[in-house]
C-alpha cells in the first residue's frame, strides 16, 4: 500500500510539473504582463495569436512562441546576429519484433504461458516513437527580428 501511495504521489507531481511546462501565448502573457504592455497595439494583437513578424523585439517573440530550445550567436555581413531555434516532435509509427529472456508472460516473476523462469519470449507489435525536427528559427539583429522561418502547423 505504501509503494502504491508513493508511486501515485510521484506520478501526480510529475504530471503537475509537465503541465506547467506546456504553455501558450495567453499563459506567457498572464505571467509577464509588464512585457506585454510594452508592445505596440499591432504586436500585442499578433502575440496573442502566436504570430511573429520582422521588426519584433525578443520579448514579443518570447511571448508569442515561448523560450527557444537553442540559442546561437554569430555574424552576418559584419553584423552580430542571434538565432533562436524551436524544436518539435513528430510521431512515427513503427512495428517492432522483440525477442529476449523474461520471467513469465505476466510480468516479472509471474506465471505465464511458459511457466516460471527465464524462458525465451517473443513479442512486439505496433509502437510510436517521436522524432525531433526544427519547428522554427528566428534571427535577430540589434534585438529585432530580421528573419524567421517556421514549419506549417
Amino acid at each position: 500500500m505504501k509503494t502504491f501511495l508513493l508511486r501515485f504521489s510521484l506520478a501526480l507531481m510529475a504530471a503537475l510539473l509537465f503541465s506547467q511546462c506546456a504553455s501558450n501565448p495567453q499563459s506567457r502573457i498572464e505571467r509577464n504582463p509588464q512585457l506585454f504592455t510594452q508592445l505596440s497595439a499591432r504586436d500585442r494583437q499578433l502575440v496573442t495569436s502566436g504570430v511573429i513578424r520582422e521588426g519584433m523585439t525578443r520579448n514579443a517573440v518570447f511571448l508569442a512562441w515561448g523560450r527557444p530550445d537553442r540559442v546561437s550567436v554569430g555574424s552576418s555581413r559584419g553584423k552580430e546576429v542571434e538565432a533562436w531555434t524551436y524544436l518539435g516532435e513528430r510521431p512515427v509509427r513503427t512495428f517492432n519484433m522483440n525477442m529476449g529472456f523474461g520471467y513469465g508472460g505476466f510480468g516479472y516473476g509471474g506465471w505465464g504461458p511458459y511457466g516460471y523462469g527465464g524462458f525465451p519470449y517473443m513479442g512486439g507489435g505496433p509502437s510510436v516513437m517521436y522524432v525531433p525536427y526544427t519547428a522554427g528559427v528566428v534571427e535577430f539583429s540589434k534585438g529585432r527580428v530580421t528573419r524567421w522561418m517556421a514549419t506549417p502547423r
